[in-house]
């Protein structure tokens, strides 16, 4: 008789979620989204990016991915979450937003709510869920900073990139309760740049916010990464050796890391579920 014998078995775990934002458009912000998503992929984790700029989405144009049907589709109705998402040619889960959807860039509270919520429906295995938002402070962006565990905070060496990563900070800690923030400067012309502007960031909301800020690396200007960009592919997998690779994959090595919670903490979250019942590894037995 064979003899029985132990099997470790678990239910999904808790999906680590980062939001990647920033003050304003033009600092980079989807790049590093599709580049630290492709970086994480590359190491074996699975992972999911969705393109939360609802209403000018282009995650899917950064990919060269075609989407038939994005979350205005879900939204509707017309389609279930699973059936519009997409694989790139690294491994990442791509959920596509709509482009030139005015609902959608105007999306209600309750919209967002059944947006994030749809989530939970979701069996497949996700380690980690990374989030492009809008630039600048609309709705859709707090929400999701909200529901997010991790606010990555991508600044550039322009003064309005400055002023307004202020000012979104400002608004997160004061009006919505999201006290911590991990910055990367993007496009640094020289190394140390990127320290500088954070440095710079940081003098100012010590002053006169309640906040944490943590420095996270810089991401920097590179002819590679560019010419990806006009390739549609990301410069991770097109250019592995390139300056700008080895920063994302420096920085996918520190986001690997960042801690997820034990639990829920109270507010409408992704893949809430996944944190109440937080599986413990169970034991069934093989016979």
């Amino acid at each position: 008789m064979q003899q029985a014998g132990l099997r470790r078995a678990t239910n999904p775990g808790p999906v680590q979620v980062i939001a990647v934002t920033g003050g304003k458009g033009g600092v980079g912000k989807t790049s590093v989204a599709v580049n630290l998503a492709t970086a994480l992929a590359t190491t074996g984790r699975r992972v999911m990016l969705l393109d939360g700029d609802l209403g000018l989405a282009n995650v899917d144009v950064f990919l060269g991915l075609s989407p038939r049907h994005t979350m205005a589709h879900v939204l509707s109705g017309e389609r279930a979450l699973e059936e519009i998402i997409l694989e790139s040619p690294h491994g990442v889960q791509v959920v596509p937003g709509a482009s030139g959807v005015a609902d959608m860039a105007n999306l209600s509270a309750a919209g967002h709510l059944n947006l994030i919520q749809a989530f939970s429906t979701l069996n497949s295995r996700v380690d980690t869920l990374i989030v492009d938002t809008a630039a600048g402070i609309s709705h859709s962006v707090v929400q999701f900073a909200q529901a997010a565990q991790h606010v990555l905070l991508v600044v550039c060496d322009e003064p309005a990139s400055m002023t307004d990563a202020y000012a979104l900070v400002k608004v997160l800690s004061r009006n919505h309760d999201v006290t911590r923030f991990r910055v990367v400067a993007n496009m640094a012309r020289a190394p140390g740049e990127g320290e500088a502007l954070f440095e710079k960031l940081q003098r100012v909301t010590s002053k006169f916010l309640d906040v944490t800020l943590e420095y996270v690396g810089e991401i920097p200007e590179d002819p590679y990464l560019r010419r990806a960009i006009r390739e549609q592919r990301p410069v991770v997998g097109a250019f592995p050796s390139s300056p700008s690779t080895r920063a994302f994959k420096k920085l996918a090595l520190k986001a690997d890391k960042w801690p997820v919670p034990d639990g829920p903490r109270g507010n409408l979250e992704f893949f809430v579920e996944r944190l109440v019942r937080r599986p413990q590894a169970r034991l069934e037995v093989v016979r």
